[in-house]
C-alpha cells in the first residue's frame, strides 16, 4: 500500500473553483482500480496570498497510482487544476511504516 501526498497553492480566485472541480471529481478518482481512498486536506493558514491544499490518496501498489497518472480522467483533471495554480506543485509517493 501506498499514499500519495499531493501539495498545489492556488490563487485566491480559485480556491472555490478548485475545490468544486475536486468534489466533481472524486467519486471517480476513488473508482479508479486500486484506489482505496482520496482526499481533500487545505491549510488553516491559507489567505489572500495563497491557498495551499493537499490530496491524500491512498493505493494498493505504485502500478494502481500510475495506472491512473496515465489515463485521461488524471489528463482532463490535471489540466483543470494546473491553470489554477500560483506556484509549483509537489508530490511524494510515501508508504506507511
Amino acid at each position: 500500500m501506498i499514499v500519495r501526498l499531493v501539495k498545489m497553492v492556488f490563487r485566491p480566485e480559485e480556491a472555490a473553483n478548485f475545490e468544486a472541480l475536486f468534489i466533481s471529481r472524486k467519486s471517480l478518482i476513488a473508482g479508479s482500480p486500486g484506489c482505496q481512498s482520496v482526499e481533500l486536506l487545505k491549510d488553516v493558514a491559507s489567505s489572500k496570498n495563497g491557498y495551499v491544499y493537499f490530496t491524500r490518496s491512498i493505493w494498493d501498489d505504485e502500478a494502481s497510482l500510475e495506472k491512473y497518472r496515465a489515463s485521461p480522467l488524471f489528463a482532463e483533471t490535471w489540466k483543470l487544476t494546473k491553470a489554477k495554480f500560483d506556484g509549483k506543485p509537489e508530490a511524494w509517493t510515501t508508504k506507511i511504516v
